[in-house]
Protein backbone atom coordinates (compact mmCIF):
# COMPACT_ATOMS: atom_id res chain seq x y z
CA UNK A 1 0.00 0.00 0.00
CA UNK A 2 2.86 2.56 0.90
CA UNK A 3 4.38 2.02 -2.64
CA UNK A 4 1.60 2.00 -4.64
CA UNK A 5 0.67 5.56 -2.43
CA UNK A 6 4.31 6.48 -3.31
CA UNK A 7 3.72 5.70 -6.85
CA UNK A 8 0.71 7.83 -7.01
CA UNK A 9 2.00 11.04 -5.35
CA UNK A 10 4.98 10.53 -7.95
CA UNK A 11 2.58 10.19 -10.68
CA UNK A 12 0.91 13.83 -9.38
CA UNK A 13 3.57 15.84 -9.39
CA UNK A 14 4.88 14.48 -12.80
CA UNK A 15 1.73 13.94 -14.59
CA UNK A 16 1.95 14.25 -18.59
CA UNK A 17 0.17 17.03 -19.57
CA UNK A 18 -3.58 15.85 -22.01
CA UNK A 19 -2.83 16.93 -25.36
CA UNK A 20 -6.97 18.12 -24.91
CA UNK A 21 -5.70 20.39 -22.24
CA UNK A 22 -2.56 22.18 -23.21
CA UNK A 23 -0.88 23.19 -26.15
CA UNK A 24 1.06 20.04 -27.65
CA UNK A 25 3.18 22.69 -30.22
CA UNK A 26 4.86 23.31 -27.25
CA UNK A 27 6.48 20.07 -25.77
CA UNK A 28 8.60 20.27 -22.49
CA UNK A 29 11.26 17.81 -21.40
CA UNK A 30 14.72 17.62 -19.83
CA UNK A 31 18.30 16.57 -20.98
CA UNK A 32 18.43 13.20 -20.36
CA UNK A 33 16.60 10.78 -17.75
CA UNK A 34 20.01 9.01 -16.49
CA UNK A 35 21.98 11.36 -14.40
CA UNK A 36 22.74 9.32 -11.47
CA UNK A 37 21.65 12.68 -8.89
CA UNK A 38 18.15 11.85 -10.54
CA UNK A 39 18.48 8.11 -9.97
CA UNK A 40 19.57 8.28 -6.57
CA UNK A 41 17.63 11.37 -5.06
CA UNK A 42 14.40 8.82 -5.53
CA UNK A 43 11.93 11.39 -5.68
CA UNK A 44 11.27 11.34 -9.64
CA UNK A 45 11.02 7.43 -10.76
CA UNK A 46 8.80 5.01 -8.68
CA UNK A 47 10.25 2.20 -6.31
CA UNK A 48 11.35 -0.60 -8.47
CA UNK A 49 12.14 1.07 -11.68
CA UNK A 50 15.73 -0.05 -12.02
CA UNK A 51 16.66 -0.79 -16.16
CA UNK A 52 16.77 1.35 -18.55
CA UNK A 53 13.70 0.26 -20.11
CA UNK A 54 11.79 1.27 -17.50
CA UNK A 55 13.40 4.26 -16.39
CA UNK A 56 12.54 5.56 -20.16
CA UNK A 57 9.33 4.18 -20.63
CA UNK A 58 8.35 5.84 -17.04
CA UNK A 59 9.94 9.12 -18.41
CA UNK A 60 8.41 9.02 -21.77
CA UNK A 61 4.36 9.28 -19.44
CA UNK A 62 5.58 11.88 -17.97
CA UNK A 63 6.89 14.46 -20.77
CA UNK A 64 6.39 14.12 -24.66
CA UNK A 65 10.20 15.60 -25.23
CA UNK A 66 13.88 14.57 -24.04
CA UNK A 67 16.91 15.44 -25.01
CA UNK A 68 19.42 12.69 -25.62
CA UNK A 69 22.99 13.75 -23.60
CA UNK A 70 24.70 11.10 -23.76
CA UNK A 71 25.66 10.95 -27.42
CA UNK A 72 27.47 13.84 -26.57
CA UNK A 73 29.85 12.09 -24.57
CA UNK A 74 29.83 9.01 -26.92
CA UNK A 75 28.46 7.86 -30.57
CA UNK A 76 25.42 6.34 -29.88
CA UNK A 77 25.06 2.60 -31.68
CA UNK A 78 21.31 2.25 -34.40
CA UNK A 79 20.71 -1.08 -31.85
CA UNK A 80 20.13 1.58 -28.88
CA UNK A 81 18.72 4.80 -30.74
CA UNK A 82 15.88 1.59 -32.05
CA UNK A 83 15.21 0.73 -28.63
CA UNK A 84 14.60 4.73 -27.53
CA UNK A 85 12.15 4.19 -30.68
CA UNK A 86 10.23 0.80 -29.30
CA UNK A 87 10.39 2.47 -25.63
CA UNK A 88 8.44 5.42 -25.95
CA UNK A 89 5.09 6.68 -27.24
CA UNK A 90 4.08 7.51 -31.05
CA UNK A 91 4.03 10.83 -30.18
CA UNK A 92 7.28 10.99 -28.39
CA UNK A 93 9.87 13.06 -29.26
CA UNK A 94 13.54 12.80 -28.89
CA UNK A 95 16.19 15.24 -29.91
CA UNK A 96 19.74 14.16 -29.78
CA UNK A 97 22.92 16.18 -28.85
CA UNK A 98 25.69 16.23 -31.65
CA UNK A 99 28.81 13.46 -31.10
CA UNK A 100 31.43 16.39 -29.15
CA UNK A 101 33.92 15.58 -31.72
CA UNK A 102 31.80 17.59 -34.57
CA UNK A 103 30.71 20.46 -32.71
CA UNK A 104 35.21 21.04 -31.92
CA UNK A 105 35.28 20.07 -28.12
CA UNK A 106 38.26 17.79 -26.97
CA UNK A 107 37.48 14.12 -27.19
CA UNK A 108 39.25 11.16 -26.03
CA UNK A 109 39.94 8.58 -28.66
CA UNK A 110 38.61 6.13 -25.71
CA UNK A 111 35.50 7.24 -26.87
CA UNK A 112 36.04 6.35 -30.47
CA UNK A 113 34.93 3.18 -32.45
CA UNK A 114 38.20 0.34 -31.70
CA UNK A 115 38.43 0.66 -36.10
CA UNK A 116 38.22 4.32 -35.72
CA UNK A 117 41.35 4.76 -32.78
CA UNK A 118 43.08 2.08 -34.92
CA UNK A 119 43.13 4.80 -37.62
CA UNK A 120 44.53 7.14 -35.85
CA UNK A 121 47.93 8.23 -36.27
CA UNK A 122 50.27 7.45 -33.17
CA UNK A 123 50.43 10.83 -30.38
CA UNK A 124 50.73 11.71 -26.85
CA UNK A 125 47.99 14.04 -26.30
CA UNK A 126 45.14 12.73 -24.47
CA UNK A 127 42.43 14.56 -26.50
CA UNK A 128 42.06 15.03 -30.33
CA UNK A 129 40.06 17.73 -31.70
CA UNK A 130 37.99 17.68 -35.35
CA UNK A 131 41.11 19.20 -37.28
CA UNK A 132 43.70 16.39 -36.01
CA UNK A 133 41.24 13.90 -37.90
CA UNK A 134 42.53 12.43 -41.56
CA UNK A 135 39.30 13.62 -43.95
CA UNK A 136 38.48 9.73 -44.59
CA UNK A 137 37.99 9.40 -41.20
CA UNK A 138 36.12 12.78 -40.67
CA UNK A 139 33.47 10.82 -43.42
CA UNK A 140 33.33 7.40 -41.40
CA UNK A 141 31.92 9.52 -38.08
CA UNK A 142 29.63 11.64 -39.89
CA UNK A 143 27.73 8.44 -41.81
CA UNK A 144 27.89 6.62 -38.35
CA UNK A 145 26.59 9.25 -36.49
CA UNK A 146 23.55 9.92 -39.20
CA UNK A 147 23.14 6.10 -39.30
CA UNK A 148 22.50 5.54 -35.37
CA UNK A 149 19.89 8.31 -35.76
CA UNK A 150 18.15 6.41 -38.52
CA UNK A 151 15.89 4.20 -36.30
CA UNK A 152 14.48 7.39 -34.60
CA UNK A 153 14.07 9.12 -38.03
CA UNK A 154 11.90 5.86 -39.36
CA UNK A 155 10.06 5.64 -35.90
CA UNK A 156 9.05 9.55 -36.57
CA UNK A 157 10.28 10.49 -33.45
CA UNK A 158 13.90 12.34 -34.14
CA UNK A 159 13.60 16.07 -33.33
CA UNK A 160 15.90 18.45 -33.07
CA UNK A 161 19.99 17.63 -33.66
CA UNK A 162 21.52 19.40 -31.17
CA UNK A 163 25.35 21.26 -32.17
CA UNK A 164 26.37 23.16 -28.76
CA UNK A 165 29.65 24.72 -30.09
CA UNK A 166 32.44 25.20 -27.32
CA UNK A 167 33.63 28.52 -25.98
CA UNK A 168 36.25 28.94 -28.07
CA UNK A 169 34.35 28.93 -31.42
CA UNK A 170 34.22 32.70 -31.75
CA UNK A 171 31.91 34.66 -34.01
CA UNK A 172 34.42 35.46 -36.77
CA UNK A 173 35.02 33.81 -40.79
CA UNK A 174 36.75 30.29 -38.92
CA UNK A 175 33.58 29.95 -36.63
CA UNK A 176 30.82 31.03 -39.39
CA UNK A 177 32.62 27.81 -41.77
CA UNK A 178 32.55 25.63 -39.12
CA UNK A 179 29.02 26.06 -38.35
CA UNK A 180 28.29 25.55 -41.73
CA UNK A 181 30.53 22.48 -42.72
CA UNK A 182 28.47 20.82 -39.95
CA UNK A 183 25.01 21.75 -41.26
CA UNK A 184 26.51 20.75 -44.80
CA UNK A 185 27.41 17.68 -43.36
CA UNK A 186 23.93 16.41 -41.64
CA UNK A 187 21.85 17.60 -45.14
CA UNK A 188 18.78 15.92 -44.71
CA UNK A 189 17.99 16.60 -40.50
CA UNK A 190 16.83 19.32 -38.72
CA UNK A 191 19.68 20.89 -36.88
CA UNK A 192 19.91 23.53 -33.45
CA UNK A 193 22.50 25.40 -33.00
CA UNK A 194 23.60 26.84 -29.26
CA UNK A 195 27.02 29.19 -29.24
CA UNK A 196 28.82 29.45 -26.09
CA UNK A 197 30.49 32.63 -26.50
CA UNK A 198 29.78 35.90 -26.24
CA UNK A 199 31.24 37.36 -29.50
CA UNK A 200 28.08 35.72 -31.14
CA UNK A 201 25.42 38.53 -29.52
CA UNK A 202 27.65 41.14 -28.70
CA UNK A 203 27.35 44.66 -29.10
CA UNK A 204 25.28 44.63 -32.58
CA UNK A 205 26.19 41.14 -33.43
CA UNK A 206 22.52 39.84 -32.51
CA UNK A 207 21.28 40.28 -35.51
CA UNK A 208 23.90 39.23 -38.54
CA UNK A 209 24.05 36.28 -35.69
CA UNK A 210 20.59 35.78 -36.29
CA UNK A 211 20.60 36.39 -40.34
CA UNK A 212 23.45 33.77 -40.24
CA UNK A 213 20.62 30.97 -38.90
CA UNK A 214 18.38 31.87 -41.11
CA UNK A 215 20.28 31.31 -44.15
CA UNK A 216 21.36 28.07 -42.80
CA UNK A 217 17.91 27.17 -41.90
CA UNK A 218 19.32 25.61 -38.21
CA UNK A 219 17.03 26.37 -35.32
CA UNK A 220 18.21 29.51 -33.26
CA UNK A 221 18.68 28.44 -29.35
CA UNK A 222 17.30 30.52 -26.54
CA UNK A 223 19.73 29.99 -23.81
CA UNK A 224 18.65 31.02 -20.28
CA UNK A 225 22.13 30.67 -18.12
CA UNK A 226 24.33 32.56 -16.10
CA UNK A 227 25.64 35.84 -17.57
CA UNK A 228 28.53 37.87 -16.73
CA UNK A 229 31.10 35.63 -18.80
CA UNK A 230 33.18 35.53 -21.65
CA UNK A 231 31.35 31.68 -22.39
CA UNK A 232 27.57 32.77 -21.78
CA UNK A 233 25.27 34.24 -24.06
CA UNK A 234 22.18 36.34 -23.52
CA UNK A 235 18.70 35.20 -23.87
CA UNK A 236 17.73 36.01 -27.47
CA UNK A 237 14.39 35.42 -27.54
CA UNK A 238 14.10 34.77 -31.34
CA UNK A 239 13.11 31.78 -33.94
CA UNK A 240 15.25 31.15 -36.84
CA UNK A 241 13.13 28.02 -38.79
CA UNK A 242 9.58 28.33 -39.60
CA UNK A 243 8.98 24.57 -38.01
CA UNK A 244 10.66 25.05 -34.67
CA UNK A 245 11.74 27.22 -31.78
CA UNK A 246 13.72 26.37 -28.75
CA UNK A 247 14.38 27.29 -25.26
CA UNK A 248 17.49 25.56 -22.89
CA UNK A 249 17.71 26.15 -19.61
CA UNK A 250 20.85 25.61 -17.74
CA UNK A 251 20.13 27.20 -14.35
CA UNK A 252 21.00 30.82 -13.01
CA UNK A 253 24.04 29.39 -10.39
CA UNK A 254 26.17 32.13 -11.50
CA UNK A 255 28.68 30.81 -8.55
CA UNK A 256 29.19 27.52 -10.10
CA UNK A 257 28.99 27.90 -14.02
CA UNK A 258 33.45 27.79 -14.60
CA UNK A 259 34.29 26.05 -11.53
CA UNK A 260 37.04 24.30 -12.10
CA UNK A 261 36.67 20.60 -11.78
CA UNK A 262 32.93 21.32 -11.02
CA UNK A 263 30.64 17.86 -12.38
CA UNK A 264 27.86 19.15 -14.71
CA UNK A 265 25.18 17.41 -12.43
CA UNK A 266 26.18 18.34 -8.89
CA UNK A 267 27.73 21.55 -9.49
CA UNK A 268 27.43 23.57 -12.28
CA UNK A 269 23.96 23.39 -13.31
CA UNK A 270 22.70 23.33 -10.01
CA UNK A 271 19.89 25.52 -9.70
CA UNK A 272 15.92 25.37 -8.56
CA UNK A 273 13.77 28.00 -10.70
CA UNK A 274 11.17 28.97 -8.43
CA UNK A 275 7.50 29.31 -9.52
CA UNK A 276 8.21 33.15 -10.34
CA UNK A 277 10.96 32.92 -12.89
CA UNK A 278 8.99 30.31 -14.68
CA UNK A 279 6.38 32.52 -14.99
CA UNK A 280 8.05 34.96 -16.40
CA UNK A 281 9.58 32.51 -18.79
CA UNK A 282 6.45 30.43 -20.00
CA UNK A 283 5.46 34.33 -21.09
CA UNK A 284 7.89 34.51 -23.09
CA UNK A 285 7.76 30.90 -24.42
CA UNK A 286 4.32 31.57 -25.54
CA UNK A 287 5.44 34.71 -27.15
CA UNK A 288 8.37 33.19 -29.02
CA UNK A 289 6.31 30.17 -30.16
CA UNK A 290 3.77 32.37 -32.22
CA UNK A 291 4.89 31.60 -35.81
CA UNK A 292 6.22 28.22 -35.41
CA UNK A 293 4.93 24.62 -35.96
CA UNK A 294 6.84 23.54 -32.56
CA UNK A 295 8.50 25.04 -30.03
CA UNK A 296 10.96 22.80 -27.37
CA UNK A 297 11.69 23.37 -23.83
CA UNK A 298 14.86 22.20 -22.70
CA UNK A 299 15.48 21.66 -19.03
CA UNK A 300 19.28 21.23 -18.34
CA UNK A 301 19.18 21.91 -14.61
CA UNK A 302 20.00 18.14 -13.51
CA UNK A 303 20.85 18.13 -10.05
CA UNK A 304 18.71 15.44 -8.43
CA UNK A 305 14.82 15.90 -9.65
CA UNK A 306 15.60 19.77 -10.43
CA UNK A 307 14.80 19.60 -14.20
CA UNK A 308 11.90 17.42 -13.98
CA UNK A 309 9.95 19.60 -11.52
CA UNK A 310 11.01 22.53 -13.23
CA UNK A 311 10.04 21.00 -16.66
CA UNK A 312 6.39 20.03 -15.16
CA UNK A 313 5.66 23.00 -13.74
CA UNK A 314 6.10 25.32 -16.59
CA UNK A 315 4.66 22.70 -18.85
CA UNK A 316 1.56 23.78 -16.00
CA UNK A 317 1.93 27.57 -16.24
CA UNK A 318 2.22 27.13 -20.36
CA UNK A 319 -0.78 25.41 -20.02
CA UNK A 320 -2.95 28.08 -17.76
CA UNK A 321 -1.43 30.82 -20.40
CA UNK A 322 -3.39 29.33 -23.07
Amino acid sequence: MARMARMARIGMRYARPNPKETCMTVLVGTASWTDKTLIACGRFYPPGTHSAEARLRFYASRFPLVEVDSSYYAMPSPATAQLWAERTPNDFTLNVKAFRIFTGHQTSPIVLHKDIRAALPPSTRANLYYKDLAPELRDELWRRFTLALQPLRAAGKLGLVHFQFPPWLVCNAAGRAHVTHCVERMAGHTLSVEFRHQSWFADAQTEPTLAFERELGVVHTVVDGPQGFTNSVPAVWAATHPAFALLRLHGRNTGTWNVKGATAASDRFNYDYPDQELGGLAEQVRRVSHGVLKTHVVFNNNMEDQGQRNAATMARLIAELR
